[in-house]
């Protein structure tokens, strides 16, 4: 027949050790390890697990958007595929299938000084 382990109750420095370890494993902060109650190891690691369920379940994790995810303006309402936000981009910018811009037509040119036109005269010269 095995023997019964007898353990004495914990005391002093060695119980807040034992709080401690017990608290850390569930996943505690020191601050929170120091309330756990019991006066052996196995008290003290089921209260430490039972304390951490608790305050898992009274604060879940917020919700972290998806990184990567479909969020900016370019691919909205482009059925989440690469081709389609492809051609987004590109009428976005302006651009043809290759993706060049189309050439700019020039500017006219001249070399008639605007200020020198008639319509530009001053009340006295009139």
């Amino acid at each position: 027949m095995p023997e019964e382990i007898i353990t004495e109750p914990l005391t002093g420095p060695v119980l807040e050790l034992a709080k401690l370890r017990a608290g850390l494993a569930a996943g505690l902060t020191v601050e929170q390890s120091a309330r756990l109650q019991g006066a052996d190891e196995a008290a003290l690691t089921a209260d430490a697990t039972s304390l951490a369920s608790e305050l898992s379940a009274a604060n879940p994790a917020p919700q972290v958007p998806r990184s990567g995810g479909a969020r900016g303006p370019d691919v909205q309402g482009t059925a989440g595929t690469v081709n389609a936000g492809v051609a987004a981009y590109r009428a976005k910018h302006g651009l043809d299938e290759n993706g060049n811009r189309p050439e700019r037509r020039p500017l006219p040119t001249s070399t008639r000084n605007p200020y020198t036109e008639p319509t530009y005269t001053t009340e006295h010269q009139r």
